[in-house]
């Protein structure tokens, strides 16, 4: 007998003939990617082992990132509106007679009303250059989706530390011995948090998940605190109290780098009440502890007495310190008063401060690594608190989430956990106090650009953006009374404002990859009415309507020019230090995406095509003094363009010979060398700048020599935060800039300069007794936002979305599975497939975000599980509270910074009996341009 022959198996066959490398962008992690071409084709997508950001790592979405790009729902050329608003009835057009059209629109207001264009865009990691072009334009109405997803974290950070999570920093990974999760979305820098918690977990740390919902990261939490939905910032505030009792504070961190010791007017009667003591160059005071006289805060050699008072005239002023002892070691904060709120124990509470507090200062880290502070003393060693914190929109996304992510950056500060071994660290080109950042401006001229830039940090009533009569100069009201703080504008609420003319009518809606009629939006329904509502002459509401997206999403049907976007593998995008940036903690970085392939439609980038029109408008810096286009397209600007001398989109390989970093002239190779480079630039921080970055000589002269920062900005941290109590003091009655009557109680009580606790507005708005369930969505770490659920592998995951119950609700409710919920809420009503999740809040139920569909969108069969099955909580959810009796609609956000508060919905649940045939509501079809794909998407190559 013999032996049958051995056969080999090619466990590894080639995949491709070249590999490119680019940046994904299935999410916002802009990770490094390796997209294999075969015959001029992209076949399959990994991870760039190279990349600093995810180092190979890629997930599920990065990896079908190839059926992104093949999806049948791309859009294939410019369109314009041939039928009613809403019927997807359209024409096929050349982009010169799209641009033709959309000029005709947008010059006639650019020189009598600038302000009559309103331009936001969604995700669209371009911000520095949109603003850039609606500056140039002259409209105040511009911003991006930051105001419906995480201001609260963005702006809270900031005002206090110069920064917040993600994109402005990261957890020290290899040296942290706790990780404590708050309320993160799950599709959230996923690649390198999973990395980072892998690395927690093989060095024996521990991670701690706070949120009500155990999935994701918190099912891999070591300990999951699952709390109850709008109470975080109680949570915090009792951990703080515990700290401050047990005294496990850094008094030292405190005194060097915080406003801890400095003196606050407290006299009821001063009009400076709430206010530093300030010397006469403006500089806050501090009592020197070893001479005990006032001296300025920066005063080499000064060390803060966090106990001292001082009393000029007849007014007392204490320091920071002694008022916040005193507020937070109040009974109020204590764990056995705010427990049960939280869905907690005082006893859980209390270990949680105490495992807190051990961690930080009885694992303390000390690096033998000399540094010179921002006062000149030097410092032979560098010392570390092993705990770090990452929260997102979870806390942020809530009527109180400013003043809770300001409770939870101030408890980092109080254990000196931030910029320091061990705990939370900034990413270059943060940190950035409030006073770097610009003020807003609103200055609209005709035929002229906008005065400055629309967004910024204001530091008191003085940069509000209001005319003479109290009359909010944008169309979101940003900046206004009603949000004063808006950091990132409110795109929630502008076609609702424009649809009601106020404060003003505008012209034009001009969008980018923000699907503002489905699931961006709150109140659907009426959205769509709104968009397609026609006044007593029988003309629309809202008159034009230009969108730009790369695939037939819902809100196509609704715009009367569609100007087609191509996917991110065949187009130019710079991931800038201007921008949202992709740093890490011990470097800076920036990338770009580069076309791998040439589109087979009649598409442009919309970048590209903003320049174009741009310069078919004339506008200031797009054309040259002959009126000739100044850029042919987005890769010419991202290679050509500088904000300031020297500092341009791209921070790498810069100068004429490409020999420069940061700083430096043009290059006109620049993107080659972005691609032969992998895609990205790095450029590392001195090893003796990568700590305690607002006060480290070496960090703030290194930022300089790369163009981050102009001179070197050395600050302390915010722990009371001036520019809030200066609102207050308006609202009091003090300074000339006063609010409206029906708005002071408000701005008195919720823009505390410390961070304080109120009950989320639907809590007090609605009958909790008739609601008493909280509902929220979640975005699933397999999807982002609304792009995923048209995606042929991705829908394998997940084609459709379950309301999922806790036990509690389950077994009172009688359901089992198969069974549909009428879920209502004070707003509307939706009827919906339900399922059981044990680890969850037993006062909260939950979904997915954006996997349901409107019927007819996004080339889906109009019996598709996502159509018929899936659905929206957006239908429950109004943009405004409830009437209150008072002739007041308070809208549905945050009063500090116009973040929507979409997680403030209260609902009841019943069983829906008889089942339906599919989800309620149930909206009409709409036509699509591009009509249905194909029942299975494949190619062979």
């Amino acid at each position: 007998m013999t032996r049958p022959e051995k056969i080999q198996i090619n466990t590894s066959p080639p995949v491709s003939d070249e590999i490119r490398k680019t940046t994904c962008y299935m999410c916002a992690c802009r990770c490094g990617i390796n997209v294999h071409m075969k015959g001029g084709e992209v076949v399959y997508i990994e991870g760039n082992r190279d990349h600093p950001v995810n180092k190979g790592v890629l997930c599920g979405k990065g990896s079908s990132g190839l059926m992104q790009h093949l999806a049948p729902s791309r859009l294939r050329a410019p369109l314009k509106r041939v039928g009613p608003r809403g019927a997807g009835e359209f024409e096929k057009i050349s982009w010169d007679e799209a641009y033709d059209i959309a000029a005709g629109w947008l010059a006639p207001i650019r020189e009598k009303d600038p302000k009559r264009l309103a331009f936001f865009t969604g995700r669209d990691q371009s911000q520095s250059f949109t603003s850039w072009w609606a500056q140039a334009f002259g409209t105040p109405n511009y911003a991006a989706h930051g105001g419906f997803c995480s201001v609260n974290m963005a702006a809270g950070g900031i005002y206090t530390m110069g920064g917040a999570f993600w994109e402005f920093g990261q957890p020290d990974w290899d040296r942290t011995r706790m990780f404590v999760l708050f309320g993160v979305a799950e599709d959230h820098d996923s690649n390198p948090i999973k990395m980072g918690i892998g690395k927690v977990k093989a060095n024996g740390g521990k991670i701690v998940g706070v949120n009500p919902i155990r999935s994701g990261y918190n099912a891999v939490a070591d300990e999951w605190v699952g709390i109850t939905p709008g109470t975080d910032g109680l949570f915090i505030l009792s951990l703080i109290h515990e700290l401050f009792r047990s005294g496990k504070v850094d008094l030292d961190y405190l005194r060097r780098y915080t406003n801890a010791g400095f003196l606050v007017d407290e006299d009821p009667q001063s009009p400076q009440q709430g206010l530093f003591l300030r010397d006469k160059d403006g500089k806050p005071l501090v009592i020197d502890q070893a001479t005990g006289k006032a001296v300025a805060f920066d005063k080499p050699g000064a060390l803060a007495n966090l106990a001292a008072s001082k009393k000029t005239g007849k007014i007392t002023h204490r320091t920071v310190f002694q008022l916040m002892a005193e507020r937070y070691l109040s009974d109020e904060y204590a764990p056995e008063a705010v427990a049960e709120r939280c869905g907690l124990t005082p006893t859980r509470i209390r270990n949680l401060a105490a495992e807190f507090a051990r961690v930080a200062f009885e694992e303390e880290i000390v690096l033998d690594r000399p540094w010179t502070d921002w006062k000149g003393e030097k410092h032979d060693k560098m010392i570390g608190r092993p705990i770090s914190f990452h929260a997102m929109r979870g806390i942020s996304a809530h009527s109180n989430g400013f003043q809770t992510a300001r409770a939870l950056h101030v408890l980092q500060i109080l254990l000196g956990s931030v910029e320091v071994p061990g705990g939370f660290r900034f990413k270059p080109p943060y940190p950035k106090p409030p006073e770097a950042h610009p003020k807003p401006h609103a200055g609209a001229q005709p035929g002229k650009p906008l005065d400055g830039p629309h967004l910024g940090y204001p530091l008191g009533p003085e940069h509000l953006l209001m005319d003479e009569d109290g009359t909010p100069k944008r169309i979101d009201k940003a900046f206004s009374w009603e949000n004063p703080l808006s950091a990132h504008g409110l795109m929630h609420m502008v076609i609702s404002n424009a649809h009601a003319g106020d404060p003003y009518k505008i012209d034009t809606l001009f969008m980018y990859m923000a699907n503002m009629a489905w699931n961006s939006t709150m109140n659907t329904s009426e959205v769509i009415r709104m968009l397609t509502d026609k006044d007593e002459n029988g003309d629309y509401v809202i008159p034009h309507i230009i969108y730009s997206d790369a695939y037939s999403s819902e809100t196509v049907a609704y715009a009367d020019l569609i100007l087609p976007d191509t996917t991110y593998l065949e187009r130019h995008d710079c991931i800038s230090l201007l921008d949202r940036p992709i740093c890490e903690a011990e470097a800076a970085a920036d990338s770009i995406r580069w076309p791998v392939v040439e589109p087979d439609r009649d598409v442009r980038g919309f970048q590209t095509a903003l320049i174009q029109l741009g310069a078919k408008l004339g506008l200031p810096g797009m054309v040259n003094e002959d009126g000739t286009a100044k850029y042919a397209d987005y890769a010419d600007y991202i290679q050509n363009h500088e904000r300031r001398p020297g500092v341009g989109p791209l921070a790498g390989w810069r100068g004429t010979d490409g020999d420069k970093s940061g700083r430096g002239e043009p290059n006109p190779n620049q993107l080659e060398k972005y691609i032969e480079n992998g895609g990205f630039w790095i450029g590392h921080i001195p090893e003796e700048a990568q700590f305690y970055k607002p006060w480290n000589k070496a960090y703030q002269d290194w930022a300089v020599e790369i163009g981050l920062f102009d001179a070197p900005a050395p600050y302390v941290f915010n722990l009371y935060v001036e520019p809030l109590r200066k609102m207050q003091l308006a609202a009091e009655g003090q300074g000339d800039i006063q609010p409206p009557d029906h708005l002071r109680e408000r701005i008195k009580r919720t823009m505390d300069p410390l961070p304080i606790w109120y009950e989320p507005f639907e809590d007090t708005n609605v009958d909790v007794n008739e609601f008493p369930v909280h509902a929220l969505t979640q975005r699933p770490m397999h999807m982002y936002h609304s792009w995923g659920t048209q995606n042929a592998w991705l829908r394998q995951i997940t084609g459709k979305n379950y309301l999922y119950l806790p036990t509690k609700i389950w077994e009172s409710g009688g359901f089992k599975e198969g069974d549909y919920a009428r879920v209502t809420s004070a707003h509307g009503s939706i009827v919906v497939p339900v399922a059981l999740h044990a680890a969850l809040n037993e006062h909260t139920v939950w979904t997915w975000n954006a996997i349901g569909k409107r019927k007819g969108a996004w080339a889906l069969d109009e019996d598709a599980p996502e159509a018929t099955e899936g659905f929206l909580l957006n239908h429950l959810i109004h943009e405004l509270q409830p009437p209150k009796g008072d002739g007041m609609r308070w809208a549905n956000s945050d009063p500090v910074t116009g973040q929507a508060a979409w997680f403030d919905l209260r609902v009841k649940i019943e069983k829906a009996d008889p089942k339906p045939a599919e989800s309620q509501p149930s909206l009409p079809p709409i036509k699509s341009p591009v009509g249905k794909g194909p029942k299975n998407v494949a190619r062979k190559i």
